[in-house]
């Protein structure tokens, strides 16, 4: 199992040290599929980072919790320890297929790169495991592809790359980081259904980090809604599309046409994500919802006192809004 647990991180902004993701707790198992939603600017990008420490040199530090790998701390591991985990473990797609392959180097040598870091095999091994991988994820011509160079390939090509390079050695977990935002409408169809394929005949767990929920509805078993560096609601997709409890995830699901009522105007969220350091005292989207009240504003709001069963949400007053829009 990964586990997230509890975990805060701090940036730098204008010289000072600033939370931009707080108490954060999530699980992902093996054969299982998670979404991390929300809107830009609310931390999902730095969480997932995190569980790799891919923003420590960008100045992103841990203030608080841990990330356990089968109960293993990775912030507690030794560099040679955490450069197995990455990418023999755990991997990770990028958000930008357009500029997350180097642009000096071939797609061959990037690929088998990764395949003789983690795996013990020589050069021609290599390389035919990469045309393996190339084939698995749709590349007709992988011995071609193999020898061109990121600049020749198109973005639905490159994503297909990544993906492969994510699967080289064979990891349990991946992440997958806004893995259609860059791409055509016509290709996104068919690079979710690629992870997907692999996902399910791998028995991956997957960390899909995205904004759109219509993704979510597709490919995932279990659902976190973030906020501004919380995690607002989270549970069994089934749960949180039948019964959205909190009030952003409500409105996030309004925003889409697939996902909203059929016949219903879709919903505006006025207003932006508060930045790192300017969050409000007590819920961090009281601001923007037409349902807050005073203590809303003031009073500090915890990551469950809302519950039922596996599905919690982190809002005061979650069941006088079920009896409003029943009224």
């Amino acid at each position: 199992m990964l586990e997230i647990r509890d975990l805060s991180l701090t940036v730098s902004i204008e010289g000072r040290r600033v939370e931009a993701v707080s108490a954060v707790s999530l699980q992902l198992e093996a054969g299982r599929v998670l979404g991390l939603v929300g809107e830009s600017g609310c931390g999902k990008s730095l969480t997932a980072q995190a569980i790799l420490r891919l923003g420590e040199h960008q100045g992103v530090e841990k203030s608080s919790g841990d990330i356990l790998l089968d109960g293993n701390s990775l912030f507690e591991m030794d560099d040679e320890s955490l450069r197995r985990i990455r990418g023999g473990r755990i991997s990770m797609v990028f958000q930008e297929p357009m500029t997350a392959l180097n642009p000096v180097f071939s797609i061959g040598s990037q690929i088998t790169e990764v395949i003789r870091l983690h795996l013990d095999m020589d050069k021609q091994q290599a390389n035919a495991r990469a045309v393996q991988l190339l084939h698995d994820v749709g590349m007709q011509d992988a011995e071609q592809v193999l020898k061109q160079y990121p600049d020749s390939l198109s973005g639905g090509m490159r994503q297909r790359v990544l993906i492969s390079m994510a699967m080289a050695a064979d990891p349990d977990y991946i992440i997958a980081d806004e893995p259609t935002t860059a791409l055509d409408v016509s290709v996104q169809k068919r690079i979710i259904t690629l992870l997907l394929n692999l996902q399910k005949k791998r028995n991956l767990g997957l960390l899909l980090v995205t904004h759109d929920f219509g993704l979510v509805a597709e490919m995932c078993d279990d659902v976190a809604v973030m906020y501004a560096g919380q995690i607002v609601e989270a549970g069994k997709v089934a749960d949180i599309f039948d019964h959205p409890a909190h009030p952003y995830t409500r409105a996030l699901m309004g925003c889409r046409p697939e996902v909203s009522e059929p016949g219903a105007s879709l919903t505006v969220i006025s207003g932006q994500v508060p930045s790192p350091g300017h969050w409000p005292q007590g819920c961090h989207f009281a601001e923007r919802c037409s349902l807050a009240r005073h203590d809303c504003m003031e009073k500090p709001v915890t990551a469950a006192c809302w519950q039922q069963g596996e599905h919690i949400a982190r809002c005061l007053h979650v069941d006088e809004h079920d009896m409003d829009d029943r009224t």
